[in-house]
């Protein structure tokens, strides 16, 4: 391994819950059953949406990729973030470390722009119900979800090769427990600057943007529930979209804050507390959001189970 010597580094220290060495043991079967709760859920969300002929539309279409997103994501982090939670002194090679920085760009970008597909499937939905089979064609369906997948990839090589075309001879401690984008940047002995401007201008365009789509499709869904006269139509058109927005609060909630706050020189504790929360907490809600509210997928649920243990 590299250093002061003028080397470049081939692995780095994942200081990761170091801070916290008296609950490692609980943080690691929290987690532990998290990931799994996250593998279950979402794994039957695509189940479903596959196997009943009820649920073949774009909505359960996307629901679909998405939860196949997520399942990608938590993957990408949780069992390597588990492994090091019984490691006495965690590393990660240099080659792992910039696969696992492409997959979590990849994945995480995929997602903001799923989400985006899902606000605008509700859009059209709510407010253009009569050309809604026009507008959410298969082709159109599924061209929004391959373009979902393709500004990922596209995020996930600009920002792997950005930053490991980098010098890294001096520190080689990650202050995370995994490979983010600021704190590998940061331990780069060359200059960053275009690194960070490529950074932010990819941030911008495939998280905020995305962002902003989904503020103005809510915005029209929002003058579209109060148009309407009837008490009863109101609630029935915000229990269409309430979930996903709460998936997408929740979501860009704290990826905002873990990312666009003011930061030190290394990422600290709220950083990683945050970070959990959106790599690994949300993704275990996703499912609880999606089915225990939506009477589609309850009633799916049951025909399933009907017919696996009572027979056709």
């Amino acid at each position: 391994m590299g250093g002061d010597n003028g080397t470049e580094l081939t692995e780095f220290i994942l200081l990761g819950f170091s801070g916290f060495v008296f609950v490692q043991s609980h943080l690691f079967w929290g987690v532990l059953c998290m990931y799994v709760v996250t593998l279950l859920g979402n794994s039957l969300i695509i189940i479903l949406t596959l196997a009943d002929p009820a649920l073949h539309s774009p909505m359960y279409f996307f629901l679909r990729h998405f939860s196949l997103v997520e399942i990608l994501y938590t993957t990408t982090i949780v069992p390597r973030m588990l492994a090091d939670l019984r490691s006495s002194c965690p590393t990660i090679s240099r080659a792992s470390c910039f696969t696992q920085l492409y997959f979590f760009a990849l994945f995480g970008i995929a997602e903001c722009c799923l989400l985006t597909a899902m606000a605008y499937d509700r859009y059209a939905a709510i407010c253009c119900p009569l050309h809604y089979t026009t507008l959410m064609n298969q082709g159109t369906c599924v061209g929004m979800v391959g373009a979902s997948y393709l500004a990922g990839i596209i995020t996930g090589t600009s920002h792997s090769v950005f930053i490991f075309t980098l010098p890294f001879r001096g520190a080689n401690t990650i202050h995370h427990f995994l490979c983010d984008i600021l704190p590998v940047m940061r331990l780069a002995s060359g200059n960053t600057f275009w690194a960070e401007v490529a950074e932010l201008i990819i941030t911008t365009s495939f998280i905020f943007v995305p962002f902003l789509l989904i503020v103005a499709s809510y915005a029209c869904i929002l003058a579209a529930i109060l148009g309407v006269a009837t008490s009863q139509g109101r609630q029935k058109i915000f229990s269409t979209c309430s979930s996903h927005l709460f998936v997408v609060i929740l979501f860009y909630g704290t990826a905002t804050a873990a990312y666009m706050r003011p930061q030190s020189d290394s990422f600290g504790d709220t950083d990683q507390i945050l970070t959990i929360f959106y790599t690994v907490v949300t993704p275990m809600c996703n499912p609880f959001v999606y089915t225990l509210r939506n009477k589609e997928v309850t009633g799916a649920m049951r025909r399933l189970m009907k017919r696996y243990l009572c027979g056709p």
